[in-house]
């Protein structure tokens, strides 16, 4: 099997990282939803959450550090009980700092998140929501019966305080295809959701992100289980795309999980591959890193890296190369 690393270096592309800008941490595995595409394996039952003192200490590295982006995701973000201390914090250290919630919209329907949105408006949130399809058998089906009723109603108390229609409140929604393909074209989705959402339910957002999913984790338990992963992984193979690479979030991206250790991307943290692929390492803190010494680091790597660079490319922030064409790679090289 092709490895990420052989493609690369095949094609003369150096995968370092640049100078950080996302600090990315994720509180947790708790959320109120089980999602066939998670790569978190994340649920109800889940008891991964960050602690309070993990908290001040991500805290106090960010007061030294200050990356301009914090990337607050989980889980469901909000169920964690520090997530309105940390975000407050975040906030009156910073700003003009760009903080994002991944939400999955149904959480702010919960009893006991009656207020969250308010808090997020206020607070100035960005918030990046879940949302597989304009119509509800597709939603249903990826991430429970209800979820699309349920994502309709708070995008439109989400909407009647200003997200998506205020500049400073920001509501980009996230595309993740239903089953073991590439997402389509961003533009063309994005047209499509916009012109959808308004005309049937009066809803309005600012971006629509495709996302790839990843062989990581619940969705690669879900293609093993149907007898796809091998093609799955042959399809993201296929569609590698050079033009991604210089993209690819890992570059300028630290994560953080709950328990304050450092990744390359959230994908990574759940595949626990060290930061910079230091096998026999033992996995670092923020607390212990010093950002400025990142830049020139190398990446961990792994076979479902290929997910990021299949197509028109894959990040937290959606496609990386608009309307891009797949280069093909043989599968034995």
């Amino acid at each position: 099997m092709t490895t990420f690393d052989a493609v690369l270096h095949a094609r003369g592309l150096p995968l370092r990282r640049a100078r950080p800008r996302v600090l990315q941490i994720n509180v947790g595995k708790l959320c109120n939803l089980t999602c066939s595409h998670c790569h978190v394996n994340a649920g109800p039952g889940r008891k991964e959450v960050i602690a309070l003192e993990t908290v001040d200490r991500i805290l106090v590295w960010q007061q030294r550090a200050r990356l301009p982006v914090i990337d607050l995701t989980g889980g469901a973000p909000e169920m964690v009980p520090s997530f309105k201390y940390l975000v407050s914090a975040l906030r009156a250290m910073d700003p003009a700092a760009s903080i994002i919630d991944r939400c999955n919209l149904t959480i702010l329907l919960q009893p006991g998140y009656e207020d969250m949105a308010q808090f997020l408006a206020a607070q100035r949130v960005e918030i990046v929501a879940s949302m597989p399809c304009y119509s509800p058998e597709n939603v249903n089906a990826q991430r429970g019966d209800g979820v699309f009723e349920a994502s309709i109603e708070a995008l439109r108390r989400l909407n009647a305080i200003g997200y998506g229609i205020d500049p400073a409140l920001p509501l980009h929604l996230v595309f993740n295809p239903v089953g073991a393909k590439l997402p389509g074209p961003q533009a063309e989705l994005e047209g499509d959701y916009k012109r959808e959402l308004l005309a049937h339910f009066g809803i309005e957002f600012n971006r629509l992100y495709t996302i790839t999913n990843l062989p990581v984790s619940r969705f690669a338990s879900w293609l093993r289980h149907n007898g796809k992963y091998e093609e799955y992984l042959a399809l993201l193979i296929e569609s590698f795309n050079p033009a991604t690479v210089d993209g690819l979030m890992c570059r300028d991206t630290i994560n953080v999980s709950w328990e304050g250790e450092v990744f390359d991307c959230d994908f990574n943290q759940m595949m626990k591959l060290p930061l910079g692929g230091e096998v026999g390492r033992a996995t670092r803190h923020l607390w212990d890193l010093d950002p400025a010494a990142l830049s020139g680091a190398p990446i961990a790597t792994a076979p479902h890296c290929f997910g990021c660079t299949a197509g028109a490319g894959s990040s937290c922030g959606g496609a990386i190369e608009s309307g891009a064409e797949p280069a093909t790679v043989a599968l034995n090289g």
